[in-house]
């Protein structure tokens, strides 16, 4: 869910729009091919050599929609537009975060998709508020992320204190800076804001693409909307039952489940990697690395906590796993840290974009929904969770920390059952860690009519368009026709696939923390790749 890198694909130069918001009708029944939108966005070309059909509008939306005559903020708008005769209405995109720039990903997904189905539809991303090219965009303290950040880990009082002090400054700064914005950074918001974009452009209805944090997103604005929603496609799900407290403390024991699976790949290349062919031994090496790292940072800038961030995108996407074994080897093995801090300048290295990134993921989490008052709870879970799960589990607790010191009072989550939706399609790995199986489940039964499809034994977080040609094509065939498939009665899913192949580990010759990812999950320019890089899970 987090928008832990620095660099997102950039859509192009944004070109202001006049916006005049128009209402339409609605209505919850599948349509067949809808009329052309009569839209009042202004769309200037803004192509990129990756997506030169790309353009881009802004629209303004009220910064509080119950007060729509007050103060207003911008949206930064990319689309790809229709081609076909038959047109079956906008496909809004979002790729998860909180905090995550959307306006790359619209090239992206008309990429990917056969031409002769997206051709029906106009895909839009957006920036959503505070993010990116939308204004204002938040960057409550820049370089928080600098490194050498206190070890995560807090091995006495004096390193909590550190790091509590660290959380506070934040909150404190974000309220200082933008005490008149964050009442209003949070997902009930931003719902609100597409469906201003929905009346911007024309359409009775939306279909709609979630990743991620973007599944949550889809699953508030249906509530809020769902005479609104033509189709719905919901990738990688945020279990809406632990919004956000309970499900970051999920997150923690599925990245430690990720971590140990790299530790069991890079066993199983022991001639390549030289780490040991026993996992738990692999596994034991690695801490030895985080306690060197904690004594001494590489090149003086990656420490313990930095090492975390460094090998964090392993958990989300296993392409990454033969550069970071690669620089893992090489430090361990070969006492060279110089892949080591390529691979943490790559990988775990926060930039401008991951400020701003981070300033919205506190702002949207610690708004929407109540964390605990007393840091002594913090405390005692992060310690009984570590106990089982030691990877990620302070790292992740000092990443929301903040959110126990937030200046803005905390909402009430939306129950997001739903009963009014047309077929939704929901789609899923079972060994995902950012979003665990659990929760795309619990939505399951949540949302009637809906069917999930399963990426069976997968692990890697965001499942369609980045290479596994059977979850494809259930997206294709629904966005072509608005079919989903139909398991048996009670079953738990409707339709499985089978994982892609782990990647292929480089050879220790040609180990760098620069080579691309390789393999069949992350061949050099493979879709997985792009993929995540498009997610904002690397640089």
């Amino acid at each position: 869910m987090k928008p832990r890198a620095g660099k997102l694909i950039a859509a192009g130069a944004l070109v202001a729009g006049t916006v005049t918001v128009l209402p339409g009708p609605a209505s919850a029944a599948e349509p067949g091919p809808t009329t052309r939108p009569v839209t009042s966005l202004t769309w200037t070309d803004c192509g990129t050599r990756a997506y030169p059909k790309l353009q881009c509008a802004t629209l303004k939306v009220p910064l509080n929609h119950d007060d729509p005559a007050g103060r207003k903020i911008s949206l930064a708008l990319t689309r790809i537009a229709h081609t076909a005769a038959t047109y079956q209405g906008p496909l809004l995109v979002n790729p998860g975060g909180p905090g995550g720039s959307g306006r790359g990903l619209a090239g992206y997904v008309a990429a990917m998709l056969p031409a002769k189905v997206i051709a029906q539809y106009d895909v839009i991303g957006f920036d959503p508020r505070g993010v990116g090219k939308s204004e204002p965009a938040l960057d409550c303290l820049p370089g928080y992320f600098d490194p050498v950040r206190p070890d995560s880990v807090p091995r006495g009082a004096e390193g909590e204190k550190a790091n509590l002090e660290r959380a506070r400054s934040f909150a404190k700064a974000c309220g200082d800076k933008y005490a008149d914005i964050l009442p209003y950074i949070d997902t009930r918001s931003t719902a609100r804001d597409m469906d201003a974009v929905r009346r911007a452009l024309g359409a009775p209805r939306i279909n709609y693409l979630g990743y991620s944090y973007g599944t949550y997103l889809g699953a508030v604005y249906a509530r809020l909307y769902p005479e609104r929603v033509r189709r719905m496609a919901l990738d990688s799900v945020v279990d809406p039952r632990g919004v956000w407290y309970e499900d970051n403390i999920a997150q923690n024991h599925a990245f430690d489940a990720r971590h140990k699976a790299f530790a069991a790949w890079v066993a199983r290349h022991d001639d390549v990697y030289r780490l040991g062919a026993n996992p738990e031994n692999v596994e034991a090496a690695w801490y030895r690395m985080r306690d060197e790292l904690l004594a001494k940072p590489a090149a003086g800038k990656v420490g313990a906590s930095e090492l975390e961030d460094t090998f964090l995108p392993g958990g989300y996407y296993d392409g990454y796993w033969p550069a970071l074994a690669a620089a893992f080897s090489a430090y361990a093995v070969d006492h060279d840290s110089a892949p080591l801090v390529k691979a943490y300048e790559k990988h775990g290295a926060a930039d401008a974009a991951a400020d701003d990134g981070y300033s919205v993921y506190t702002s949207v989490q610690c708004r929407d929904a109540q964390w605990p008052k007393k840091w002594s709870g913090w405390r005692e879970d992060a310690w009984n969770t570590y106990a089982k799960a030691p990877f990620y589990t302070w790292n992740n607790t000092w990443y929301n920390a903040p959110c126990a010191f937030w200046p803005v009072p905390s909402l009430t989550p939306p129950d997001v059952t739903n009963d009014q939706l047309p077929p939704t399609l929901i789609l899923q790995a079972t060994n995902d860690a950012a979003t665990p199986f659990e929760g795309a489940a619990a939505l399951h039964r949540m949302v009637r009519r809906s069917s999930l499809v399963v990426e069976q034994g997968g692990g890697n977080h965001g499942v369609t368009l980045g290479g596994n040609d059977c979850m494809d094509d259930h997206l294709i065939t629904y966005l072509a026709t608005g079919e989903v498939p139909r398991g048996a009665e009670g079953a738990e899913a409707d339709a499985f696939c089978e994982r892609l192949p782990e990647p292929e580990p480089v050879k220790q010759g040609a180990a760098s923390a620069d080579a691309a990812p390789t393999g069949a999950t992350g061949a050099s320019g493979s879709p997985g790749a792009t993929l995540h890089g498009v997610l904002g899970h690397e640089h």
